[in-house]
């Protein structure tokens, strides 16, 4: 074999050989990210079991445990309904009050089981004697318990306050004078004064009673017309003592027992300060002046 022969063979394995070589660092270079690859799935998918993904939900459930946990609450009320406000009062008590009323009594503006009024006038004319004349309005406010308002007997004390101040600071009110009502509910409060009108001296009487949850308001006044002597306010007020009595007996009765197990409760809303009509915000101390007004209570029946 010759010389030129023997070099171009050993040009040829060596070149063979490169080659060789060079395919394998081409699949090796080929299957090192697919092994990165593979390593790094793996990786990642052995840390979520039992690394931070499996502490992030361990921390969620741990927030959503506390948050339940630390909800807030509030006593539940003891009073859930109200009776017809036109049906708080009998008959004979109704003849002692405003004797020549209709004994069905106007409705006012109600909701059932949260607020409820009903008014009576009377009118005894007796001619050239003279008149006497008496108007009486029941009104009775149901507050909810609820988170963000307090209890139900809060709201109920705070509105109770809010009707007595009301009742003393009613404009041209003379000879102003307010004494706490023993036995009526768990708080009452009579406030009288005379109010001068043109059709005549009225005596005016308002019992605020609390009872749990719930506010009665009775307003009665009377007045001498046509030069009729003015009624005594003493017997006004043990009349209009009467009537709120007789309203907390009903408030009572409508309500069973009366008391609700003593359960907190969770209610954001109150059942409704009260959605506009169950919320004290619904303004129930307009509508309770409006109606312990004798002057329009007067106007409507002479």
């Amino acid at each position: 074999m010759s010389e030129g022969t023997m070099q171009r063979r050993a040009e040829r394995d060596q070149g063979a050989q490169r080659a060789k070589r060079l395919h394998r660092v081409l699949v090796c270079a080929a299957a090192v990210p697919v092994m990165l690859i593979a390593s790094g799935c793996s990786s990642d998918s052995g840390s979520g079991d039992s690394g931070s993904g499996g502490d992030k939900a361990a921390g969620a459930g741990a927030t959503v445990s506390a948050s339940e946990s630390a909800a807030p609450t509030v006593q539940a009320a003891a009073y859930n309904s109200l009776p017809e406000a036109c049906g708080v009062l009998s008959k004979k008590t109704l003849k002692s009050l405003v004797p020549e009323a209709s004994k069905s009594g106007k409705k006012g503006t109600a909701e059932a089981g949260t607020r409820g009024s009903c008014s009576w006038s009377s009118l005894d004319n007796n001619g050239v004697k003279g008149s006497q004349f008496r108007w009486l309005n029941v009104s009775l406010l149901r507050f909810e318990s609820d988170t963000s308002r307090g209890t139900g007997e809060a709201q109920a004390q705070k509105y109770y306050d809010q009707q007595i101040q009301d009742a003393k600071s009613v404009a041209g009110a003379k000879n102003a004078k307010s004494q706490a009502v023993a036995g009526t509910g768990d708080a009452a409060t009579l406030v009288r004064y005379d109010l001068k009108k043109k059709e005549g001296a009225f005596k005016q009487q308002t019992v605020v009673t609390r009872v749990e949850n719930v506010v009665v308001t009775v307003d009665y006044n009377g007045a001498g017309l046509a030069g009729d002597k003015a009624p005594s306010a003493d017997t006004l007020g043990k009349l209009a003592g009467q009537a709120a009595k007789e309203t907390v007996s009903a408030v009572s009765a409508a309500n069973g027992e009366g008391a609700a197990p003593p359960a907190p409760s969770d209610s954001a809303s109150g059942s409704k300060p009260p959605s506009k009509s169950a919320s004290p915000s619904a303004s129930p101390s307009k509508s309770a002046s409006k109606s312990a007004s004798p002057s329009k209570s007067v106007a409507k029946t002479s």
